[in-house]
């Protein structure tokens, strides 16, 4: 039956990301779609909070849900929690605190209010990058990764992305500017 769980556990895990990564994709849109003129504000508006809002309750709410009832299961049926599965539930913490960020930005953009612009919110769509990255590793990897090895990685791999970002960034703004 562990077994079951665990895949269960695993294809949750996946939607819920998939879930998380698009959602946010899906806010920039709408965001970038509030800088447009009439008829075509309206109209992507409109579409976009049917995306958004099927999105966010049709897949990202009940995978969360589903894929932290059957990782509650698995890890009630182990005899003793070992130190790497304690990391990754903190990141798991960390992640459901995510989760609930965009539910807040989900709310303001259901009510039409667009705090972020379209770069924070490219930057903070990374940031479920770093949760994933963190927790597939620790999972993997588990005890026989150094602390050190680890949390340095970690770092390295949030710097590259964050020089990623600015090279996208500037690629982006030198096209629009050639236009």
């Amino acid at each position: 039956m562990y077994n079951y769980i665990k895949a269960l556990h695993i294809i949750f895990i996946v939607t819920w990301f998939a879930g998380l990564f698009y959602m946010v994709r899906l806010f920039i849109y709408n965001r970038e779609a509030q800088d447009k003129s009439e008829p075509g504000k309206s109209i992507l508006s409109d579409q976009f909070r049917i995306m958004i809002r099927r999105l966010w309750f049709g897949i990202t709410w009940p995978s969360a849900i589903l894929a932290l009832f059957f990782g509650g299961w698995l890890v009630s049926e182990l005899p003793n929690i070992p130190t790497w599965l304690k990391v990754k539930l903190g990141f798991v913490i960390g992640l459901i605190l995510y989760h609930l960020s965009l539910q807040y930005i989900f709310s303001a953009q259901m009510k039409g209010n667009f705090k972020f612009s379209s770069q924070q919110l490219r930057l903070w769509n990374e940031v479920a990058t770093i949760f994933l990255v963190a927790i597939v590793m620790l999972v993997v990897v588990k005890e026989s990764m150094s602390w050190a090895w680890g949390l340095g990685g970690l770092f390295a791999f949030v710097i590259v992305l964050m020089v990623a970002i600015r090279i996208y960034k500037s690629i982006r703004t030198s096209r629009k500017d050639s236009k």
